[in-house]
C-alpha cells in the first residue's frame, strides 16, 4: 500500500488505499474492513470517513482526480501560442507515458471505477465531473494551436490515449508498452491530421 506523509489527512489515506485496494484485487476486494486493514488503520475508521460504499467511491473518484491531474500536470502544460504543437506532443505523450509506466496501478483503479460507473448512475456524475477539468484544458490549448472543431478533435485525443492506456495495461498490449518516443511518434500524427502538416506539428 502506498506510504504517506504524517500531514496526510485520514480521508486522503482511505482514498488512496482505496484506490490501490482496487488496482490489486478489484472492485469486489474494495470493502470498508479491507481499506482499514490495509491502511493499517483501526477498525470502523474507514466507516467514519465514508459510511457507505458510494461515499467510498465518490472519495476515490476525487482522489483518483486529484492525483491524475499530478500525473498529467495540467499546469505545466506549454502555451502552445507560444511554444508550438511539438511543446504540447511533449507534454502529453510525456503525461500518457506516465500513465503507462510509474502510474499504472492508477490507471487500473480508473477503469475499475470508470466500469463501476456504467452500473450506478450516482458515481457516473462524479466520475464525468473528475475528467471535465483535463477536457477542458485540453480543448483550450487544440484552439489555440488553431483547430477548427476543438471538441471534436479533444474527442480523438482522449479516445486515442484511453485507447492506448487500456491496451496497454489491461489489453492484448500489456506485455509490450510503448516508449515515450513512441508516444510521442503516434500523438504527432494524430495531430498532424487533425491541424493539417503546414502547422508545425514536428
Amino acid at each position: 500500500m502506498p506510504a504517506h506523509p504524517n500531514s496526510a489527512s485520514r480521508a486522503d489515506l482511505v482514498a488512496d488505499t482505496a484506490l490501490a485496494l482496487l488496482a490489486e484485487r478489484g472492485m469486489r476486494g474494495l470493502t470498508h474492513r479491507a481499506v482499514d486493514e490495509a491502511a493499517g488503520l483501526p477498525q470502523g475508521s474507514t466507516s467514519n470517513v465514508a459510511r457507505t460504499r458510494q461515499a467510498l467511491l465518490e472519495l476515490s473518484v476525487r482522489r483518483l482526480a486529484d492525483r491524475e491531474a499530478r500525473v498529467l500536470a495540467l499546469h505545466e502544460m506549454p502555451d502552445p501560442r507560444t511554444g508550438g504543437p511539438g511543446s504540447l506532443v511533449d507534454a502529453l505523450a510525456l503525461a500518457t507515458h506516465r500513465a503507462l509506466t510509474l502510474n499504472r496501478d492508477l490507471t487500473v483503479a480508473r477503469y475499475e471505477l470508470a466500469l463501476e460507473a456504467t452500473r450506478r448512475p450516482e458515481l457516473r456524475a462524479h466520475f464525468d465531473a473528475a475528467g471535465a477539468r483535463f477536457r477542458e484544458q485540453l480543448s483550450v490549448l487544440v484552439s489555440a494551436l488553431g483547430s477548427a472543431d476543438p471538441d471534436r478533435h479533444v474527442l480523438s485525443l482522449v479516445a486515442w490515449a484511453d485507447g492506448l492506456m487500456f491496451s496497454c495495461v489491461a489489453g492484448t498490449y500489456h506485455a509490450q508498452v510503448p516508449g515515450l518516443e513512441q508516444v510521442r511518434v503516434g500523438l504527432r500524427e494524430l495531430l498532424a491530421g487533425m491541424l493539417g502538416a503546414g502547422k508545425g506539428v514536428v
